[in-house]
């Protein structure tokens, strides 16, 4: 069946801006509601962002964890999805601007729900961005396995031994799930996927560093789940600075300020990026545009049910909402989008809104290594291997598709029981040519200086191609 248009479609007209978790449990709970859904997005997929760093270490897919949006939504029919970047929100006038490659286009709403989420933050060094990808979209992720795997392929024809120290030196930023999980990722990669792979590097020679400016890890998980977790890492071989604030980075290496105040110089060529975030530029300008109040990560101050004050028919949801101090986390994405669907569906047929929005805490997960991992679930701390089975359970519960779920668990077979990694494809614009764009912010950089050095300059263009 063909969807009506807009311009001859009665329905409540419902705008859903972002494909997270969010605004895809937004629209599955419209499934059966007397509304006319349009979904846009910057990116035609659904992220499965928990698992990001394992397309970056070669374990998974990005097919696996990205699937197309339309596809997720296909028997969804009275829902329409739109690739685009919005750009603006008329409160007013109720329509939403959003822009495809270069055409902007307006489309009306009764009910918005923005879920727009958050991005990298690097803390105003900016430029560190060129160096050090976060982990957010699959562009950074390929960006990364690129690197990863990138640095063993150039150490593996380095003579010299310092620059290929240089070369098998792997900086993490950011001791949260992200950031420890990646480092778990690089060691059990150098350590065992890799081995017997090369002839003139030992793959096991690779330092691992993880920089955390707080005084423990997983700061979230209590002080006794941050206290195993550093254990358990180190036992893998990672060097874990806690305390340590990274003030520096160039192409060689970063400097850090320890937690005697010294600062001290790590070489290292591949450095990643998992120390923080921010709210994405359209939480401020749609609070600006209300007179609502933003916190000191940009996210939108909301009411109890999720709403923008002085505007019932907004909702703003998951990362990029400010309630009860709320932790950025899928499930809080998930239920905060279900529960403004119930809100606007109440209001399309006639019923009472306004509902307080309720947070219901499943657990928070990490994964450390292989079999084992860190989870709480209330005042319950689960560690270890059972730790790690909880974590398999509930991400492949979460996983969009069946077909999705099986793939991920023959490469989770093939990485966790064997040796191997399915997913080790990487370019040559990967590795030595340009990168992804970075999500945050950056300086303009002169294109013109030499790229050999280091790794390039994130969003170049190979000599002789066009912008675009």
């Amino acid at each position: 069946m063909v969807a009506p248009t807009a311009a001859t479609d009665r329905r409540h007209r419902v705008v859903i801006v972002g494909t997270g978790f969010g605004g895809l449990f937004a629209a599955r709970a419209f499934r059966r509601s007397p509304v006319a859904v349009t979904m846009i997005g910057q990116t035609n997929h659904h992220l499965f962002q928990p698992l990001l760093y394992q397309v970056a270490t070669g374990i998974l897919s990005q097919g696996e964890i990205a699937p197309a949006t339309r596809d997720v939504l296909r028997r969804y029919d009275n829902v329409r999805v739109v690739l685009g970047e919005v750009v603006d929100v008329d409160l007013e006038a109720r329509t939403v601007t959003a822009t495809q490659l270069g055409r902007r286009f307006d489309v009306p709403y009764d009910s918005l729900i923005v879920a727009t989420g958050v991005r990298t933050s690097y803390f105003g060094h900016h430029g560190f961005a060129r160096w050090a990808p976060g982990m957010k979209s699959i562009d950074e992720a390929l960006e990364l396995r690129g690197r990863i795997f990138g640095a063993f392929e150039i150490a593996e024809t380095e003579v010299d031994p310092a620059a290929r120290a240089g070369w098998l030196s792997f900086v993490v930023v950011g001791g949260g799930p992200t950031g420890v999980e990646m480092a778990g990722q690089i060691a059990e990669l150098s350590h065992r996927a890799l081995r017997r792979n090369f002839r003139a590097i030992d793959p096991s020679d690779a330092r691992v560093l993880l920089f955390e400016g707080g005084p423990g890890l997983l700061a979230s998980f209590g002080p006794r789940l941050s206290a195993v977790t550093e254990r358990d890492l180190r036992r893998l071989g990672v060097e874990v600075h806690t305390g340590a604030m990274v003030t520096g980075m160039d192409e060689r290496g970063v400097d850090v300020r320890v937690a005697d105040g010294s600062v001290q110089r790590f070489e290292a060529r591949t450095k990643i990026w998992a120390a923080g975030m921010e709210a994405s530029p359209l939480g401020r300008q749609l609070a600006e545009s209300a007179g609502a109040e933003v916190d000191r990560m940009g996210r939108v101050r909301v009411l109890p049910d999720c709403s923008l004050p002085g505007h019932p028919e907004v909702f703003v949801v998951g990362d990029l909402m400010a309630l009860d101090d709320l932790p950025g986390v899928a499930e809080v994405a998930m239920q905060s989008g279900r529960h403004a669907a119930r809100q606007i569906t109440a209001t399309a047929t006639g019923r009472k809104g306004g509902t307080p929005f309720r947070y219901h805490d499943l657990g928070t997960l990490a994964a450390v290594s292989r079999f084992r991992a860190v989870a709480t679930l209330g005042r319950l701390s689960v560690w270890g291997f059972p730790g790690w089975v909880l974590w398999l359970v509930v991400h492949l519960a979460f996983l969009t598709g069946f077909k999705n779920r099986f793939t991920a668990v023959l490469h989770w077979g093939v990485s966790f029981i064997g040796r191997g990694r399915a997913e080790r494809t990487i370019t040559s614009r990967q590795t030595l040519g340009g990168g992804a764009a970075p999500s945050g912010a950056e300086p303009e950089l002169d294109e013109s200086e030499p790229r050999s050095g280091g790794w390039p300059t994130r969003g170049a263009r190979p000599p002789g191609q066009p912008a675009p």
